[in-house]
C-alpha cells in the first residue's frame, strides 16, 4: 500500500471538490482523485446561468477553477490518477483498497464516489466542434441562454419531451428529432408536446451532421427509410438522448439501479458501509452542480462521521 488515508475521494467535479473542501476543513487526512483535470461537466458548460452568487451568470470553466483552488487552499490532497479497482474486506468494516490504474494501491477507511455520468453522444461531424457554441446536453443548464432562437431536439424519450417542453419557455420554436415513427415518451408527455403549438417533429429522422462555423447554425437530418437529407436552420442543438453513469467501478459492488447509477440515502449513503456517493453517479432527481455541491458536502460530512466512529477501532487483518 502507497499511503493511507481516512478519505478517498474518486472524481474531481464540483461533487468531490466539495467533498474534498469539507473533508480538509474537517482535517480529515483526504486524497481527491481525478484522471483528467478537475471540474467535470462544468469544464464544458460555457455558462452557468443558476449557481447562487453570480447574477450575470459564471463560466463553467472559471466556477470549476475556483472550485479547485478552494480546495487546494483548505490543503486537499489532489493527484492524477484513475482508479482500475475497489478491495473490499469481507467484514465491510475497513480499510479499503484503492487500485489505481498505474500499479499503486492506496489503504482508505472510506470512499467517496464522485464519478459523475457523460451524456450519451451522436457522434456526428460538428458535434464535438461546436459543443458549448450551441450544441447542448442539458435543457435546464443553457435553456435560457437561447431565448428568441430555434432550437432542435435529438431524442424521443421523456426527458427529450419534458426538455422540449421547457425550452418552449424561452425559445421561439423547437424541432425534436426522432428516429421513430413516434415517441417513447409517456403518453401526457406526448399529448402536451402534440398540443404546444411551438413544438414541431421530425420523425423517422436521424441527425447526420451539425452546421456551423463558430456556433451551431443548422442541423442536418436524413430520414430512417427514404435516405432523403435536408438541413433544418437552428441555432442550438439539445443532444438528450440518456446519460450514463460512470459507476463501472462499483456496479459489482454497491447497489445501482437498472441504468447503473449508485443508490444511496439522504446521507449519501450507499450499500455498503464506509462508502459514499455524491453528484451525477447517483440515483436522483435534478443533475446540476448546485445539487453536486450539495451532495459533496453531505458525503463528506457522512464519511466524517464514518472515520470518527471507527477511529481506535483495530481494522480486522
Amino acid at each position: 500500500m502507497d499511503a493511507s488515508y481516512d478519505i478517498v475521494i474518486i472524481g474531481g467535479g464540483p461533487a468531490g471538490l466539495t467533498a474534498g473542501i469539507y473533508a480538509s476543513r474537517a482535517r480529515m487526512k483526504a486524497v481527491l482523485l481525478e484522471k483528467m483535470v478537475c471540474g467535470g461537466q462544468a469544464l464544458t458548460t460555457d455558462t452557468i446561468e443558476n449557481f447562487p452568487g453570480f447574477p450575470d451568470g459564471i463560466k463553467g470553466p472559471e466556477l470549476a477553477a475556483w472550485m479547485t483552488k478552494q480546495a487546494e487552499h483548505f490543503c486537499l490532497e489532489i493527484r492524477t490518477a484513475e482508479v482500475s479497482k475497489l478491495i473490499l474486506k469481507k467484514e465491510q468494516a475497513g480499510p479499503f483498497g484503492v487500485e489505481l490504474a498505474d500499479g499503486h494501491t492506496l489503504k482508505a477507511v472510506s470512499i467517496i464516489l464522485a464519478t459523475g455520468a457523460k451524456w450519451n453522444t451522436l457522434n456526428v461531424p460538428g458535434e464535438n466542434e461546436l459543443l458549448s457554441r450551441g450544441v447542448s446536453y442539458c435543457a435546464t443548464c443553457d435553456g435560457p441562454l437561447f431565448r428568441g432562437k430555434d432550437v432542435v431536439v435529438v431524442g424521443g424519450g421523456d426527458t427529450a419531451i419534458e426538455d422540449a417542453l421547457f425550452l418552449t419557455k424561452f425559445v421561439n420554436s423547437v424541432t425534436i428529432v426522432h428516429r421513430r415513427d413516434r415517441l417513447r415518451a409517456t403518453k401526457i408527455l406526448q399529448e402536451r408536446a402534440i398540443a404546444n403549438k411551438k413544438i414541431g417533429m421530425c420523425l423517422e429522422s436521424v441527425c447526420v451532421e451539425i452546421i456551423g462555423k463558430n456556433k451551431v447554425e443548422g442541423v442536418k437530418i436524413k430520414g430512417v427509410n427514404t435516405n432523403k437529407e435536408k438541413t433544418l436552420k437552428a441555432d442550438g442543438v439539445f443532444v438528450l438522448i440518456g446519460l450514463k453513469a460512470n459507476s463501472d467501478i462499483v456496479k459489482s459492488i454497491v447497489k445501482t439501479d437498472e441504468h447503473g447509477y449508485v443508490i444511496c440515502d439522504d446521507d449519501m449513503k450507499t450499500s455498503v458501509d464506509g462508502i459514499f456517493a455524491c453528484g451525477d453517479v447517483r440515483r436522483k432527481l435534478l443533475r446540476q452542480v448546485v445539487t453536486a455541491t450539495g451532495d459533496g458536502a453531505t458525503a463528506a460530512t457522512s464519511a466524517e462521521h464514518y472515520v470518527e466512529r471507527l477511529k481506535g477501532m483495530e481494522y480486522p487483518r
